[in-house]
């Protein structure tokens, strides 16, 4: 029996369940202390392919080969640049970033092929767009989602545009000293 590779959704959601705010930030995700840092750190030594939509491809393109990157969380940046990585966009003629591969193609066609080749797990980080079609497709094995201890008030859910209904099982939880609380659902 062939094996069917693993694809996890990974992102920051707000209390009011929001992953970017009314104006497409999401900085307010970002906290420095030890032992979140330690946490990002082991996450980004999972041994996974990158999954991203464009926007959130080139916001990670725009930091991660960058000399504040590796200064920063120079492991992370060691294993985010070194990572193989999968671009979904229809906009982009090319994907630089180093082990990057663009695809342009049906997203949920080109995610059913690439889930029955070998290879390693993949990992949707951030890309809304993405997860909610994705999601959609039924595609998504895992969601890891770190609710973060703030309400935005306004922006955009992972699962905007998502029918039917999703249902969804609580497999792990870990809270954090600094409020945010790591949930992990499959589906249900």
């Amino acid at each position: 029996m062939d094996s069917v590779r693993t694809l996890t959704a990974f992102g920051h959601i707000s209390l009011d369940g929001y992953f970017v705010d009314g104006h497409a930030d999401m900085s307010w995700a970002h906290k420095r202390d030890a032992e979140w840092s330690a946490f990002v750190a082991e996450n980004a030594g999972s041994d996974s392919e990158l999954v991203f939509g464009r926007t959130t491809y080139q916001m990670m393109a725009g930091y991660w080969p960058t000399p504040q990157a590796a200064q920063a969380t120079p492991h992370v940046a060691e294993r985010m640049n070194q990572t193989r990585k999968i671009v979904f966009s229809r906009t982009l003629d090319s994907a630089g970033w180093n082990n990057t591969i663009l695809v342009k193609g049906d997203m949920a066609a080109s995610m059913r092929r690439m889930k029955t080749e070998a290879g390693k797990p993949m990992v949707i980080l951030g890309s809304g767009s993405v997860v909610s079609q994705l999601a959609q497709a039924g595609l998504i094995d895992e969601f890891q989602f770190v609710l973060n201890p703030l309400a935005l008030g306004a922006g955009r859910t992972y699962f905007d545009g998502v029918k039917p209904r999703l249902s969804l099982t609580l497999a792990r939880t870990r809270a954090f000293r600094n409020g945010n609380v790591l949930l992990c659902y499959t589906r249900g």
